[in-house]
């Protein structure tokens, strides 16, 4: 990070504030943290919402037992524009008596009104700006970090996608077998994305090449599952990570989890939250996708797309049933995995949630 953007004063410029009152936002680009007061005082602010600035830079002062800033206000209210409203009086009298102000009245090109009209009706699409047709906004931090995130993968990755699907029956008749006693027990409820983070990290063990990434000219295999989970929030994707996903339980997946999406939604998440991951679980099916080819996150080597649920026409032992059906995409670095890996890889996640005993017992 070298750069900071001021998101939000929580005090306006002059305040009294108290040791621990929170004084503003900052936003880099992957997190938003609150600043405190770390004395008494008056608050001087030097820098406005909206501005980025240099990490290191001072945005506002504390003057101490509030004293010493209330001097500071008498300055600006004795306005030194009140010195410059004489100087604009003498101004427009030595500007009247120019001739450059009549030289504006060359009426004698009056047959010119002829050739001014075509130049005056194009003016309205090039100006269209101004005329509120559209409007343009700086980008913020997060969002540009996202780009240059996104371009980049494409840019330096092989990128290739394989697909499949996964009837959710036994998936969804579990969860219906055992909610109410699980959230007796621990307090949430047993979703989708706890199955398919076990289910990622079996597959994982099971297919190592995926667990890895390139350095250089160096594979880098990691020994341990830290699985990254795509939360969108207001101001874009953030992909906090969950820790040791072999030694949880899915009780503790599932809150850590809700714990992730209220900091995100509450602008909390921290750095620390974000760092590591070897693998990412995208859910676009919480917005109705039904399918999709995720970007791997860098310098991870693969990426799962989930989609959403339909009630579909499958075979089954000959016979056509109605079955709740999801599409799976898997992106992965082809420089890495070969696609036997991948298809092997992703059928195993599929079999798992097909099976979910298996997978609890780790078979």
């Amino acid at each position: 990070m070298t750069s900071a953007n001021v998101a939000q004063w929580h005090k306006a410029d002059g305040d009294t504030v108290s040791k621990g009152d929170i004084l503003l936002t900052i936003e880099t680009d992957k997190v938003s943290q609150e600043l405190e007061a770390e004395i008494d005082g008056v608050l001087e602010i030097i820098t406005p919402e909206g501005e980025e600035v240099d990490i290191g830079t001072v945005v506002a002062k504390i003057s101490e037992g509030g004293e010493a800033a209330a001097e500071p206000e008498p300055e600006p209210e004795a306005k030194v524009e009140a010195e410059p409203e004489p100087e604009p009086t003498p101004e427009p009298e030595k500007s009247a008596p120019t001739p450059v102000a009549k030289v504006e009245t060359p009426k004698p090109a009056a047959p010119a009104p002829v050739a001014t009209p075509a130049p005056k009706k194009a003016q309205p699409v090039s100006g269209s700006d101004t005329e509120g047709r559209t409007t343009r906004k700086k980008m913020s931090m997060l969002r540009r970090k996202i780009a240059s995130h996104l371009v980049n993968a494409q840019q330096t990755a092989a990128i290739l996608t394989t697909f499949n699907e996964v009837d959710m029956s036994a998936i969804m008749k579990l969860r219906k077998e055992v909610q109410e006693d699980f959230i007796k027990k621990h307090g949430c409820k047993l979703g989708f994305m706890s199955l398919f983070v076990k289910a990622v990290t079996q597959a994982l063990k099971d297919v190592p090449s995926i667990n890895g990434r390139i350095d250089g000219t160096d594979v880098i295999q990691n020994h341990y599952y830290d699985i990254g989970v795509a939360v969108g929030t207001e101001k874009g994707l953030v992909v906090p990570v969950l820790r040791d996903c072999d030694q949880k339980g899915f009780a503790q997946i599932e809150q850590d989890i809700l714990g992730y999406a209220e900091k995100a939604r509450d602008g909390k998440i921290e750095m620390s939250d974000l760092q590591g991951g070897v693998f990412t679980i995208s859910n676009g099916g919480v917005y109705g996708s039904l399918l999709s080819t995720p970007i791997i996150n860098p310098p991870q080597s693969g990426i799962l797309g989930m989609h959403t649920i339909q009630q579909r026409p499958v075979a089954i032992d000959g016979k056509v049933e109605i079955r709740p059906m999801m599409y799976l995409a898997l992106s992965y670095d082809h420089r890495l995995v070969d696609g036997k890996e991948a298809v092997t890889f992703l059928i195993r996640i599929k079999d798992l949630l097909e099976n979910p005993t298996r997978m609890m017992l780790e078979m």
